[in-house]
C-alpha cells in the first residue's frame, strides 16, 4: 500500500457541510465495484484528509463486511455517522447511492425506449460478453481469498451444483452453507477461522481526526434504549412504506411485490451484488417475469458502467418491470419505470442504514479485530459457487442467445476472451474493458 508522506501536523476536523461535499463527490466517482470504492475512500479519508485512522477504518470495514448489503456504501455511512451523528451517516449513505440511481433511471429509459436501435443493440452486443468475463473475474478474485482449504472448496462446489443442477433457491443455499460452516467450525475450528481480508494494512498516515486512541463520541456509545429506538424507527419506516403500497395498490400489485421481494434480497446480499444476483434472477426473471434473461444481462452491463454500488442494478430491474407491466398505463411508461426503480432502491438500501445505526455503537465499544464466525465462512465459500453459476448463466445466454439449437455467436466469444485477457492478464479496469467491448461491438456491426 502506498501511503502519502507521514505528517505530524494535527488534521482539521471537517464541518458537516465539508463532509457533505466530499460524500457528494464520492457518489459521482465511486467506480470500480466495492474493492475500488473502498480503495478510493481509504486514499481520501485515511491518507489525504486523515479524517479517520487506518485501524479505525479497518475496524469499521470488518463490521461492514460481515453485514448483508453493499459494504462500501455501509462503510461510508458508518464513517459519516461516526463524524457527524445520524445526519452525517444519512448524508454519506444517501449520496453514495443517489447519483447512481438517477443515472441508471436515465440509462434505463434510453434502453427501453431506444434499445432496439441498431447502434445501441451493437454496443450492447459487445458489452454482454465483457460482463460475462467480469463476473468470472469476480468469482476468481473472491475464490482466491475465500477458498483456502478443501472444506471451503467442497462447500463452493456443493453450492454450484445446488443452484445450477438442482435449481435450489438462493436463501436455502445460504442457510445450508451457514449450517455447514457452523458444524465445520466445531469439527475443524482452524479451517473455519477467518480473519480480516485487509489485515495486512497496518501503516500509519499520521494523526487523524478519529485516531486510534480518540475516545468514542457520546452519540456512538451503546445503550439498549437507543438500540430499541433505532430498531423501532427502521421497522416503522418499512411498515409505513409497505403499508402505503398495500393500502393504495393491494398486496398483489407489481410495486408491492417488488417491495417485498427486494426486502428479502437486501437481507441476503452476503458476499456483494454478484452473490445475490442469482436470487434476483430467480425471482425477477423466472417467477415474476418483470424482465427477460437477456435484459438482466443488459442491466448488469449498465450497472458496471455507472458509479455507486453494483447492487444498484436492481433499480434497472425495477425500472424494466414497471415499464413492462405498464403499472400506470401505457401513456406513463417513464413514470412507471422511475417509480418502480425508486421503490426497489428504497427497500434494498433501508436495511443497510438500519444495520449501521443499530450495530455501530456496539462495534465502537470494542476496538479489537472483528472476527468472522464459522457460519459466515461457510456462506462466503458458497457465494463463490453461486457466482460461478452466474458466469455460466451469462455465457450461455450470450453465446447462444436463441438457445442451444440456435447459432453460436463467435464474435461474442472473441470479445469475451479478449475482455478476460484484459482483466486477468493485464489487470485493466472494469470501465475501460466495458467501453472497449462496446466500441468493438459497434465496429462489428458496421463491418457486417
Amino acid at each position: 500500500m502506498n501511503l502519502s508522506p507521514v505528517s505530524a501536523d494535527p488534521p482539521v476536523a471537517p464541518s458537516f457541510w465539508q463532509a457533505f461535499a466530499y460524500w457528494l463527490k464520492l457518489g459521482f466517482i465511486s467506480f470500480g465495484g466495492p474493492a475500488g470504492q473502498i480503495a478510493i475512500m481509504h486514499e481520501d479519508l485515511v491518507e489525504k484528509r486523515r479524517w479517520i485512522s487506518e485501524r479505525r477504518f479497518l475496524h469499521a470495514l470488518n463490521y461492514c463486511m460481515v453485514l448483508p448489503g453493499p459494504e462500501a456504501q455501509q462503510l461510508a455511512t458508518y464513517i459519516g455517522w461516526l463524524m457527524h451523528r445520524t445526519r452525517g451517516g444519512l448524508a454519506a449513505g444517501l449520496l453514495f447511492v443517489l447519483p447512481s440511481l438517477l443515472l441508471l433511471i436515465a440509462l434505463s429509459w434510453v434502453y427501453m425506449a431506444y434499445g432496439q436501435l441498431p447502434a445501441v443493440a451493437a454496443v450492447l452486443y459487445g458489452i454482454k460478453p465483457a460482463v460475462t468475463a467480469i463476473v468470472a473475474a469476480a468469482a476468481w478474485r473472491i475464490g482466491s481469498r475465500a477458498l483456502k482449504n478443501w472444506w471451503s472448496r467442497a462447500i463452493a462446489m456443493l453450492a454450484f451444483v445446488a443452484i445450477f443442477a438442482l435449481g435450489l433457491p438462493f436463501p436455502a443455499i445460504v442457510l445450508a452453507a451457514g449450517a455447514l460452516g457452523y458444524w465445520g467450525g466445531r469439527l475443524a475450528p482452524q479451517q473455519f477461522a477467518a480473519g480480516s481480508a485487509h489485515a495486512g494494512a497496518t501503516l500509519s498516515a499520521g494523526p487523524a481526526v478519529i485516531d486510534d486512541d480518540t475516545p468514542t463520541p457520546p452519540h456512538a456509545h451503546f445503550s439498549w434504549s437507543r438500540f430499541a429506538l433505532v430498531l423501532a424507527i427502521g421497522l416503522g419506516l418499512w411498515l409505513a412504506a409497505m403499508g402505503t403500497l398495500v393500502a393504495l395498490l393491494g398486496w398483489d400489485a407489481t410495486l408491492t411485490q417488488m417491495a417485498w421481494f427486494f426486502t428479502k434480497a437486501a437481507l441476503l446480499t452476503f458476499g456483494g451484488a454478484y452473490a445475490v444476483l442469482p436470487y434476483v434472477y430467480q425471482g425477477a426473471v423466472e417467477h415474476y417475469q418483470w424482465l427477460s434473461a437477456l435484459q438482466m444481462v443488459d442491466g448488469l452491463a449498465l450497472g458496471e458502467t455507472t458509479p455507486g454500488p453494483l447492487i444498484m442494478v436492481v433499480s434497472f430491474v425495477g425500472f424494466v418491470g414497471g415499464w413492462t407491466k405498464a403499472i400506470f398505463g401505457t401513456e406513463s411508461l417513464l413514470m412507471a419505470g422511475a417509480a418502480a426503480a425508486t421503490v426497489v432502491a428504497f427497500f434494498t438500501f433501508l436495511p443497510s442504514f438500519v444495520f449501521i445505526f443499530l450495530g455501530g455503537p456496539f462495534i465502537e465499544s470494542t476496538h479489537g479485530n472483528l472476527k468472522f464466525i464459522a457460519p459466515l465462512t461457510g456462506i462466503t465459500a458458497a457465494v463463490v459457487g453461486v457466482i460461478v453459476n452466474l458466469a455460466v448463466f451469462f455465457a450461455w445466454h450470450v453465446l447462444w442467445p436463441k438457445g442451444w439449437g440456435g447459432p453460436f455467436e463467435w464474435g461474442a466469444l472473441a470479445i469475451g476472451l479478449a475482455a478476460a485477457l484484459a482483466l486477468f492478464r493485464f489487470k485493466q479496469g472494469v470501465i475501460r474493458v466495458v467501453l472497449a467491448a462496446g466500441l468493438t461491438g459497434w465496429v462489428l456491426q458496421l463491418l457486417r
